[in-house]
């Protein structure tokens, strides 16, 4: 249902396609040089105004055209944060890079692999940013943006699959997200730049949606279930174990 609305918005010919080309090129650029002159706000305008033709679609369609849309406006705005939190020109570059690589490459892909590598990718870069940015602000804004972040990337996941139970699937994602979240963010330690909800639930987010996927494809078979099971508890066990819960971030 998603996909015959964006078709709508993505004109093949005129001026409108050709400044959405120009921008889509000149985007993590222009992004790149707003943040080196400290016009942080500016730059996350620009990542917004940059899915202008979003508001193409009449108003009841907004909601549809922004779930759809809503893993792009993660990785643009996470790019920004990443960018904020360090003062290296080469390291600003390289975000700026790896922004243009999801922009040019990995965002145009449909297919079910480059879909789910789209998902992976915004929730992985989200989480990051979000407790990287706000790790001391209100446990309830945590919980809440990580949960939205888990359901825009579940959402994202799944509708490329043409799962009848996405919303559901979604909503429930976000849920445990948001649920692990405020347990955590009353303990939230970090091992360097990564958070320990990021961690658990980059793990967890991406065996399911491997597992998930090797279903759907007809390539998933006991063995390998458990094998993909196994791995990530071991991962959750490891990451709780070696945990030094006596050592209170927030």
């Amino acid at each position: 249902m998603i996909k015959p609305l964006l078709s709508k918005i993505r004109p093949a010919s005129g001026i409108s396609h050709v400044l959405y080309l120009v921008l889509k090129a000149l985007l993590p650029l222009l992004v790149f040089v707003l943040v080196r002159l400290s016009f942080v706000q500016l730059a996350l305008v620009v990542i917004v105004l940059a899915k202008w033709r979003m508001f193409a679609m009449r108003p009841r369609f907004w909601p549809a055209v922004f779930r759809a849309n809503a893993v792009d406006l993660i990785v643009g705005v996470s790019t920004v944060l990443f960018m904020t939190h360090t003062s290296s020109v080469a390291l600003q570059f390289g975000w700026a890079l790896l922004y243009s690589v999801w922009l040019v490459y990995l965002k145009p892909k449909t297919s079910n692999l480059f879909v789910a590598l789209q998902a992976a990718v915004g929730q992985l870069a989200g989480l990051s940013a979000l407790y990287l940015s706000w790790a001391n602000g209100p446990l309830y804004g945590l919980v809440f943006l990580t949960g939205l972040i888990c359901f825009f990337a579940a959402h994202h996941y799944f509708d490329s699959f043409d799962e009848p139970y996405a919303r559901l699937l979604s909503y429930l994602w976000g849920y445990f997200g948001a649920a692990l979240a405020w347990l955590l963010g009353h303990w939230l330690l970090f091992y360097r730049e990564l958070s320990q909800p990021t961690l658990l639930l980059t793990a967890l987010g991406y065996g399911m949606a491997v597992l998930y996927y090797l279903d759907y494809h007809d390539k998933l078979n006991s063995p390998l279930k458990r094998q993909f099971i196994f791995m990530m508890v071991a991962v959750v066990i490891i990451v709780l174990a070696l945990s030094d819960w006596g050592d209170k971030t927030v």
